[in-house]
């Protein structure tokens, strides 16, 4: 009887051994940016998308060991989907600006310029839009990818420049470098836009490649731009959506569903975190950029309206592109258009009602 007491109690102390080695489990993780932590979007992600993490899964026996590649380590600016797609990273800081191909339903601010300059309800919206539309999730999951949120929003875009621009036929003939779909911007104008990023916009300004670039205040500072281009338009091109996190969903999809909402979360709390630092940094850092020898000049309503009446309706060619493909193209471009007028955004031009 001693005998069957002890080996029961033997066999449960095992299972009881085995079911806790089997709670607690450790996971490597791998998050990429192509940007460097310069970036407030990807300081977030260090500083805290991964805390965020850390903390939901804290006492749950699951515990998650990161490295974190920033900067090009892994991938350059435009690789991270494909490096997240193919395994080399879990997570990725994914830049649906520069896959305009694969995540084209996502770059819908990019085709429309003069809308709002509120980069917090911007990045709400795009946010809301991919929880609530099938087709705009099917993208992501259409290159392997779980979209988890935490909208890289983008302040309002102005105009950097090595030469005063006091009316738009300044722009006649100048080289402007801007990022991926916002090319567009720059037609009508005269000038010669070209496709480029943050990373080499320096290099290209100060070697000529470039007379001038569309940029964003809180980028513009820690790239040090106004050494290079020190006049500054502000132009209200608008804020704007620029990608976001996103994880490799085979690896998303094997995980605990406590881990599944623990990465959603904190991509939540990365959001919040990171707009409240942008809102409270873009009027600093124009001021910063200001005592260091640049020159600031505002546009005023007819300069702007001016601009948007040169520009081609590219939202609507698009928006009609997309929907021969089968995609949502004007579904998500009167949504978004629709949304962000009721939330009290007065756009220079309706692209969606024309």
């Amino acid at each position: 009887m001693n005998r069957m007491i002890k080996s029961g109690i033997l066999a449960a102390l095992l299972v009881v051994g085995g079911t806790t080695a089997t709670l607690a489990e450790e996971i490597s993780a791998t998050i990429v940016a192509g940007h460097p932590p310069v970036f407030r979007w990807v300081k977030h992600a260090s500083q805290t998308f991964i805390p965020a993490v850390n903390a939901a899964l804290e006492g749950s026996g699951t515990t998650i060991t990161w490295s974190e590649q920033y900067g090009g380590s892994l991938a350059k600016v435009g690789d991270e989907l494909e490096s997240v797609e193919e395994g080399l990273a879990e997570i990725g800081l994914v830049s649906s600006l520069f896959d305009p191909a694969k995540l084209s339903v996502q770059n819908v601010t990019y085709f429309t310029p003069f809308v709002s300059s509120n980069s917090d309800a911007v990045s709400a919206l795009m946010d809301k839009l991919q929880a609530e539309i099938p087709e705009m999730r099917a993208s992501w999951a259409e290159n392997g990818l779980e979209y988890l949120g935490g909208a890289i929003g983008i302040d309002d875009y102005l105009l950097m420049t090595t030469f005063p621009v006091n009316s738009i036929a300044d722009l006649e003939g100048k080289k402007i470098g801007a990022p991926g779909p916002a090319v567009n911007w720059l037609k009508g104008t005269g000038a010669v836009g070209v496709s480029g990023n943050l990373t080499t916009y320096y290099n290209e300004i100060k070697t000529g490649v470039y007379d001038g670039v569309i940029v964003f205040a809180s980028a513009a500072l820690p790239g040090k731009l106004y050494e290079v281009a020190p006049h500054i338009t502000k132009v209200g091109f608008g804020a704007q959506y620029a990608g976001g996190l996103a994880a490799n969903k085979d690896w998303f999809d094997g995980l605990a569903p406590n881990v599944q909402q623990a990465l959603r979360d904190a991509a939540t709390a990365d959001r919040l975190a990171y707009i409240a630092d942008l809102d409270a940094s873009v009027a600093k850092f124009l001021g910063i950029m200001q005592a260091k020898g640049a020159t600031i000049t505002e546009v005023d309503d007819a300069f702007r309206a001016q601009w948007a009446a040169g520009m081609d309706n590219v939202a609507k060619v698009w928006a009609e592109t997309l929907d021969g493909q089968g995609k949502p193209g004007s579904k998500v471009l009167k949504t978004y258009m629709d949304t962000m007028r009721a939330a009290g955004a007065t756009p220079v031009r309706n692209w969606d009602q024309e």
